[in-house]
């Protein structure tokens, strides 16, 4: 029986591990396969997440290649128990290293449970490392634009203050984001200029190539550079 690496070293793809690695360049390109996400999405999907070659997969960190990472990912984002599935991800998060795995984490429980999901978010967003503060904003985008919106989540990642490209370019995407579901809430944001001067640029960017925000508004934006 194949271990869990060699299935994924049977869905390399040498052409787009070329193409992966020119959006990675800091990770070794020897450490990037190329597997094409629908694979390994299926390939996660027929692992389940109970089997024993699963849980020891999950547990052995770090990996040695890019692409265990997002099978990584697509794994826990399948663990039905919320208390599980946050185990999983703290354990994972301070190993993920590229944007790529960051954003492919997205357990489905989350959705469902997201009011227990703010004590992580928050502690997560005062972490010293990227990944973890681009994956609390990310969560925020993903889980509370809507229904469970509350002025205060926008206040805090404005707050934040930060040097990494990263985390940065999702605070621009969590404001574009956030402008189209609340427009009323995040507006002030860009006329007051409370954003870094940086963020507050990709945002009204961002904004601009939006087909989700209208035209009058656009023109708006385009004053506020």
């Amino acid at each position: 029986m194949q271990t869990i690496t060699e299935q994924i070293r049977a869905l390399a793809d040498p052409k787009n591990a070329e193409f992966v690695s020119r959006l990675m360049p800091h990770i070794p390109p020897e450490q990037i396969l190329g597997c094409r996400t629908p694979p390994l999405r299926a390939l996660a999907k027929s692992l389940g997440t109970d089997a024993p070659e699963v849980q020891a997969f999950l547990q052995t960190l770090p990996h040695s290649f890019f692409d265990e990472n997002q099978l990584h990912a697509f794994l826990i984002s399948r663990i039905r128990s919320f208390l599980e599935c946050i185990a999983a991800v703290e354990a994972f998060l301070p190993y993920i290293d590229n944007w790529a795995t960051c954003d492919q984490l997205s357990p489905a429980v989350f959705r469902k449970e997201a009011a227990q999901l703010l004590p992580y978010i928050d502690r997560w967003m005062q972490s010293p490392h990227t990944y973890t503060v681009r994956f609390a904003i990310g969560m925020l985008m993903q889980h509370f634009l809507d229904a469970r919106f509350d002025p205060a989540y926008p206040e805090r990642i404005a707050a934040i203050r930060s040097d990494e490209y990263y985390i940065n370019m999702e605070i621009a995407w969590y404001f574009a984001t956030a402008l189209a579901k609340q427009p009323d809430a995040i507006l002030p944001y860009l006329v007051q200029r409370r954003l870094p001067e940086w963020v507050h640029k990709k945002t009204i960017q961002k904004c601009i190539e939006s087909r989700r925000i209208p035209d009058e508004t656009k023109v708006y934006l385009r004053t506020l550079r």
